[in-house]
């Protein structure tokens, strides 16, 4: 008779204790799954791991501009950030998709930004008076409010945040590094033009002259548009590598060497260039005040290539020049992505 009352007694207990633990379970293993590799700072919101998650409520967005955002599983310590900006009529998806960015991310730690356009056009701003100044508004604006958020809520360093694009965002490329000099170590910049060659005071995003070839200036003059982007600004300018293709019909080849007259002279180098090469058949390779992977600006000619010059592979050379890895990769072309 004893025992019949501790066996009652224990059962309701037994069946709360399982009711808990099913309760958790669940918890547990979706806490498991979204949590980051790396906790983020000051108990910000981080986002999940290994997938393209949308950010909100970031900061200033003058232009609506959406934020994607790629941390891989393995993300370093102090990561670096790379904000990769896609082309008219693309998206921060696309970009993810037409590019690799995201698996160098899992296998280098670092983390990557998409910026995406909401305007009608899909272009980004590089043509307004707004953008194409320190804190004037617009685009640049919203993308320096993305690379803050990172950098606060993954303590990533500061010293090592770089931009990347393709067509409208190689343009935009050109101008953050113009506009914000002490954010962007380097940038690499897929079928552009120089900071404040398509500017227009109409409100107009195109620029035909510049989309022609047909705008040409001094060395000191386009470099002259760039310190004028932030007035006093005496610290050190991030590397530049310019990709172009000879046949490019969109954004036209002369287009490739007023950007390497406007960055030599921004970096005081000579337009001699220090070394020249072939990486592969076709190609031409250009370096300016350095031989080495990290010159402060290279330029890389394709021979017989059109706008829709980005091929998978490429992504590795970038990082080379960024100082994100240690090797690049031989690309092979493969679909572009369309502009």
């Amino acid at each position: 008779m004893s025992t019949t009352p501790r066996a009652t007694a224990r059962r309701p207990l037994r069946r709360t204790l399982l009711a808990l633990l099913a309760a958790l379970v669940p918890l547990l293993a979706a806490t498991v799954l979204t949590a980051p590799a790396a906790a983020a700072r000051d108990g910000a919101a981080a986002v999940p791991t290994a997938t393209l998650t949308e950010v909100t409520d970031f900061g200033a967005n003058p232009s609506n501009l959406r934020m994607y955002l790629y941390v891989p599983d393995n993300v370093t310590p102090n990561p670096a950030v790379v904000a990769a900006v896609h082309w008219c009529t693309g998206s921060g998806p696309d970009m993810f998709n037409g590019t690799e960015y995201d698996t160098l991310a899992d296998r280098y730690g670092f983390i990557v930004l998409y910026p995406s356009v909401t305007r009608s056009s899909k272009c980004f701003d590089v043509s307004s008076p707004r953008a194409l100044r320190r804190g004037g508004g617009s685009d640049p604006v919203g993308i320096k409010s993305m690379i803050d958020w990172v950098t606060r809520t993954y303590d990533a360093d500061t010293s090592r945040v770089f931009a990347t694009g393709i067509s409208s965002g190689a343009m935009m490329t050109n101008v953050l590094l113009g506009d914000y000099p002490d954010v962007f170590a380097a940038g690499a910049a897929f079928s552009g033009v120089p900071f404040g060659c398509f500017a227009t005071t109409d409100g107009s995003e195109w620029n035909s002259a510049c989309a022609n070839g047909t705008v040409t200036r001094t060395p000191q003059a386009w470099g002259d548009l760039v310190r004028g982007a932030y007035p006093g600004y005496t610290g050190p300018r991030p590397r530049m590598q310019l990709w172009h293709g000879t046949q490019d019909d969109v954004l036209r080849y002369p287009n490739f060497g007023e950007e390497i007259k406007q960055w030599t002279n921004v970096h005081g180098v000579s337009r001699t260039p220090s070394g020249t090469d072939s990486p592969q058949p076709g190609w031409n390779r250009t370096r300016y005040g350095g031989t080495g992977d990290r010159a402060p600006v290279e330029a890389i000619s394709l021979q017989g290539v059109g706008h829709n010059l980005y091929a998978q592979g490429m992504a590795s050379r970038v990082l080379t020049f960024f100082g994100l890895d240690s090797s690049g990769r031989r690309p092979s072309r493969s679909r572009a992505p369309a502009r």
